[in-house]
């Protein structure tokens, strides 16, 4: 998934340059902010490739260093280094850079060049020489290895979740990150199960995936038999995603919750069974379940509309299955529970819209939507040199289309009736496999010109998958396609994709 490259033909029908990838117009390039330039100092200082180190950021803080208050793992900074009673990344920057803990706990450019520094180490342990370096691809272990993972598993869901970023691109608090080509070199990773596709399905929540957490985090028990569960109890995990189901595996945490709810598409992991007693609520851990969601109090940019409308359907469910009682005098907030002392979810949480979804379905639709697979009628097309296949489960329909890559413009197009001019969530569905692209190129014709999103189509199958927010015109074209051109490695594969508008 590195930077979109220019490729301009005749016929070609990704047309995409560096200047083209947000605005479809030429860019006159803004000002470095200041945090952007501390990328750019720290990347240049380690020999760390810029953007790779701009998305592990952002995978873990959104650039927001919360003016130096630490993570419920004890991360802190836009970096979030880790000092806790076994993790001790906050040390080794402090090592590395000869810069005090208190500083780079505190100060955003230290922050970053320390994050950069412990990065280099991790490649360094790898034997990465300086021509390795420079391939974002080759750092795959040294991210891996940042997140100071449980597991190999949350290690490459950690990983995963960086290269994602790298592929869709990203802009936060000033920086941006075009969308990018990078063949991830997974090495020993390659080897290790995927999560987002291969995980154990939740014992409790049939559209939950299953990851269990440390039994020195929680007590095993036997409700609601031993003891009545009458509420849901709404969290922020104050970290990421996989940093947040690292940390309830860790014994030394002494917390957990039932499930976690990631930020980007709603994915749900429940860690604690619904009849045992997990850690998260003090005085009220024996009556509710905990539901963490991935983000920070004080940054709405995490509260999505995917987390919302999946959180709410586990909350339905949750209510259905014990009667409790769809109303925020039993669904609260970790702040409403009595002698807390959390602030959670905190006051960017909009309560209004939960319980809408909850009492409305949950997955209450959006205004419209549309579904089209590669075998609808009429709005499918791809030339002969796509095969059809349906050699994995993970498909979404009967079959799916495949090619392999090449340096030309063959691509496969998913054409829709948009309705009015808007902005639309653009997911996309695909079975994943070893075998399968490292970097296959989703172009979407946005109103302002086509962009690219660049997927590793090895890991993370088997659903949909958002892969952003678009401007789309009025109108009945082609919408999406899927192209050929990549130097990733593997099969480009063409399944299903669904446009929502917003």
């Amino acid at each position: 998934m590195t930077f979109a490259r220019t490729r301009l033909a005749a016929t070609a029908t990704l047309l995409l340059t560096s200047l083209l990838v947000f605005t479809g117009r030429p860019a006159v390039a803004a000002p470095e902010t200041p945090l952007a330039t501390a990328f750019d100092r720290a990347a240049a200082t380690h020999d760390v490739p810029r953007d790779l180190l701009v998305a592990l950021a952002y995978s873990e803080t959104h650039l927001d260093g919360h003016d130096g208050a630490p993570s419920a793992s004890g991360g802190y900074g836009v970096m979030h280094l880790v000092s806790n009673p076994t993790t001790h990344s906050l040390e080794k920057a402090a090592e590395l850079t000869g810069v005090p803990a208190a500083k780079l706990r505190t100060d955003t450019e230290a922050n970053i060049l320390g994050g950069a520094a412990v990065l280099r180490s991790h490649a360094d342990k790898l034997g990465l020489d300086a021509t390795a370096r420079k391939d974002a691809g080759r750092w795959y272990g040294a991210v891996a290895e940042y997140g100071n993972a449980s597991t190999p598993e949350v290690a490459r869901l950690y990983a995963d979740t960086v290269y994602r970023f790298l592929g869709s691109g990203l802009k936060a608090a000033g920086v941006t990150v075009a969308p990018q080509e990078v063949h991830a070199d997974l090495g020993a990773y390659a080897r290790t199960a995927d999560l987002n596709a291969t995980a154990a399905v939740s014992p409790d929540y049939p559209n939950g995936s299953w990851v269990a957490a440390s039994t020195s985090n929680y007590v095993v028990s036997n409700r609601p038999t031993s003891n009545a569960i009458d509420r849901v109890v709404i969290h922020m995990t104050q970290g990421s995603y996989a940093g947040t189901i690292s940390w309830f595996q860790n014994p030394s945490s002494r917390v957990s919750s039932h499930y976690v709810v990631r930020s980007s598409d709603g994915a749900v992991t429940q860690m604690v069974r619904n009849k045992d007693v997990a850690w998260h609520a003090s005085n009220y851990n024996t009556r509710s379940i905990g539901i963490e969601h991935e983000g920070f109090v004080n940054d709405a940019s995490w509260f999505t509309d995917a987390m919302y409308r999946s959180s709410a359907a586990l909350t339905r469910y949750i209510c259905d299955r014990y009667g409790i009682p769809k109303d925020r005098n039993h669904i609260i907030g970790h702040n409403q529970v009595p002698g807390a002392t959390h602030t959670d979810p905190g006051s960017n949480w909009d309560w209004t819209r939960y319980m809408q979804y909850v009492t409305g379905g949950g997955t209450t639709p959006p205004s419209w939507s549309v579904t089209v697979d590669n075998a609808t009628a009429g709005k499918f097309t791809a030339s002969a040199n796509w095969g059809t296949s349906a050699y994995s489960s993970q498909r979404n329909g009967a079959d799916y289309r495949f090619a392999g890559p090449v340096s030309a413009s063959d691509s496969a197009w998913y054409r829709a009736a948009i309705p009015t001019t808007g902005t639309y969530r653009v997911e996309v569905w695909y079975p994943s496999d070893p075998g399968y692209n490292s970097s296959a190129p989703y172009i979407v014709t946005t109103s302002s010109g086509n962009q690219t999103v660049y997927v590793d189509q090895r890991s993370g199958g088997g659903g949909w998958r958002s892969i952003g927010t678009f401007s789309l015109n009025a109108g009945d074209y082609n919408v999406v396609g899927v192209s050929r051109w990549t130097s990733g490695t593997g099969h480009v594969i063409a399944d299903a994709v669904r446009i929502s508008r917003l």
